[in-house]
């Protein structure tokens, strides 16, 4: 029996059958995906399809015998819903399409996705990057996320979801996306380098304390 994550697969409820979920950055799709995604899941009896919080579509209940052909026939990479690494990006739709947009949230997230998905960390890490003060991608509870804002981006750090919550912090405010994303880069390679195994960031960054943290991204 298959393990979750090994060939990308999700085990299900049943113990018996799998899902998979394809790697779609920040969530934007083309129609020929969608198409092949259906037709795939027709072909092989899913029992549904389900659009994920983390924006993949997830092929579900499917047997353990054709999850080689349904990689094989989608001709698309797993995105990594499981696993100690950077899970897939959430990005609002942001000055392309919405009217409320501050900031180029889609362009960053998916720079950030590019990047990042599914590099090995410490322990799962989260982002989101949203176009607004509104939040859409759920920044507040993201490991790291961007809020646009008139004057530039605010960087959060140490949110995260799950049965013991906790709401990010703001470490640094009106940033250009190239400031933000070089700060970003800071927060993973020290987290990469001091994160404890299973230690999520915001515990990383409680136990050292939120002043120090924001002193060694800031001086290193």
């Amino acid at each position: 029996m298959l393990q979750d994550g090994e060939k990308g697969v999700i085990i299900q409820r049943d113990k018996q059958t799998y899902a998979v979920a394809p790697h779609i950055p920040c969530g934007v799709v083309q129609p020929e995906t969608l198409r092949k995604i259906s037709d795939v899941a027709e072909k092989y009896n899913a029992a549904a399809l389900k659009i994920t919080s983390a924006a993949r579509i997830a092929i579900v209940g499917l047997k353990e015998e054709d999850v080689d052909d349904v990689w094989s026939e989608l001709g698309m990479s797993p995105g990594f819903a499981v696993g100690l690494c950077v899970r897939s990006v959430k990005a609002c739709p942001g000055t392309t399409f919405c009217k409320r947009g501050m900031q180029d949230s889609l362009s960053a997230g998916l720079k950030l996705d590019e990047k990042y998905s599914g590099l090995e960390l410490p322990s799962k890490l989260k982002m989101g990057v949203s176009g607004c003060p509104n939040q859409c991608a759920e920044t507040c509870i993201k490991d790291i996320g961007l809020v646009g804002m008139k004057n530039g981006w605010r960087l959060l750090v140490g949110g995260n979801g799950g049965g013991r919550p906790r709401l990010s912090q703001e470490m640094a405010r009106d940033l250009s996306t190239e400031q933000a994303l070089e700060l970003i880069d800071k927060i993973i390679e020290f987290y990469k380098s001091n994160g404890k195994p299973h230690q999520r960031l915001g515990a990383m960054i409680e136990k050292m304390g939120f002043d120090e943290f924001k002193s060694a991204m800031h001086n290193g």
